[in-house]
């Protein structure tokens, strides 16, 4: 088959990848830097198992039939599918996503006029979006399939899928689905098919359902750190109980990346009209965990804080929505002199703040040190670092 995927982010790309091994694949980006990185089997981010597929690649080791390009007519001519992996950002002035990106890709493809195209998304949508798009553009070959991936490990996570869900019963969509299976490493993995606004559903409620977990888990800690108790210890009493599990419950300074900030706010805007106070109050206490860390460091009257990477946590190129951009927010918003550590920006400044690529004057020069996550260079000034990192993992 010819399959077209919009956006090499790390949904786009993985899915590239994955399904490049036994068929043709054509990725759209916007950016030619990425377009030619991805023709040299570089990968443009961060994640083990693309850079190790991608190497295998250009060695000859491993065929994957993939290209990258910056024509969309030729990536969706003749595609047999189009997946859309564009970002779909929170609007806060709408209280919805903006679906611009999503709809400029259906919109390219209608104007190719190829009955035989299915239209996949991938992106994060609102509940009812695909009935919406059918119903403006009068078609029926679209159907909405949630991703369940991690950052950093998302090839990995395509490969050994956790359920493969389609928001459609069509034959196109159990095609996709089986595609997708056969192209994993995993055994019997369980497919799923259901109503659009099901699916839709289903990635919201799942992502949220994370973020209480890691709300949870920060409030406990911030009970323990209030109280002058360890919270190590509840911690491990409690998630011992396997109706609990030990998943998901190091502390941190609030979640953040790609999802759980955007896709908790698009649930609890689809909420209207509906009784609830469980979403919101998610919402709610990742603000109030910024907020207290903030109040935390700033306790202890340092003359510069320090910021040890804008990545939310270990094996990660990305820092967006991570938690410490409020943190350093509310810092500026008291005047207090910030230096961050971050090796992968190529500016000396950052939203107004200072930014160094050198370690050793981070640590020099910072009377405190944030880290969300703690790495093996900075145990020599630990007893500067400022962390709610228990267990040293994410």
């Amino acid at each position: 088959m010819k399959i077209a995927v919009a956006g090499t982010g790390y949904v786009g790309l993985s899915l590239a990848t994955l399904l490049s091994q036994d068929h043709e694949v054509v990725a759209l980006d916007i950016v030619p830097e990425k377009v030619k990185m991805v023709n040299d089997f570089i990968s443009p981010i961060q994640d083990e198992y693309i850079e190790k597929y991608f190497e295998e690649a250009a060695k000859g080791e491993r065929t994957l039939h993939l290209k990258a390009t910056l024509d969309w007519e030729e990536a969706f001519r003749d595609a047999d599918y189009v997946i859309i992996a564009t970002p779909t950002d929170y609007d806060s002035d709408k209280d919805f996503f903006n679906t611009s990106s999503v709809e400029d890709i259906i919109e390219k493809v209608i104007s190719l006029n190829n009955p035989k195209t299915s239209i996949v998304i991938k992106s994060t949508i609102p509940v009812g979006y695909v009935n919406t798009v059918r119903r403006k553009y009068e078609i029926d070959n679209i159907f909405f399939s949630p991703e369940f991936l991690r950052e950093g490990r998302a090839l990995y996570d395509n490969l050994y899928p956790s359920r493969i869900i389609v928001g459609s019963y069509s034959e196109e969509a159990q095609r996709f689905a089986e595609l997708l299976r056969n192209a994993a490493l995993a055994d019997d993995v369980q497919i799923l098919a259901m109503d659009s606004k099901e699916a839709e559903a289903v990635k919201l409620f799942a992502n949220t359902y994370l973020a209480l977990r890691v709300a949870y888990f920060n409030e406990l800690d911030t009970y323990a750190e209030v109280k002058g108790i360890d919270p190590r210890s509840i911690i491990n009493g409690i998630s011992l109980d396997p109706r609990i599990g030990t998943h998901y419950n190091n502390p941190s300074f609030g979640y953040g990346g790609y999802c759980l900030p955007k896709d908790t706010k698009q649930l609890l805007a689809n909420y209207k009209g509906v009784p609830q106070d469980l979403i919101r109050a998610i919402v709610k206490a990742n603000i109030t965990r910024k907020q207290f860390i903030a109040d935390e460091v700033m306790a202890t009257s340092p003359k510069v804080i320090g910021v040890y990477r804008l990545t939310m946590k270990s094996d990660s190129d990305n820092f967006r929505d991570a938690a410490i951009h409020d943190i350093i927010k509310i810092f500026k918003e008291h005047r207090k002199k910030v230096l961050i550590y971050e090796p992968t920006l190529k500016t000396d400044e950052y939203n107004g703040t200072e930014v160094t690529k050198s370690l050793k004057k981070l640590k020099e020069e910072s009377s405190i040190i944030l880290a969300n996550r703690i790495e093996p260079e900075l145990e020599d000034i630990r007893d500067k670092v400022y962390t709610r990192d228990l267990f040293s993992r994410d």
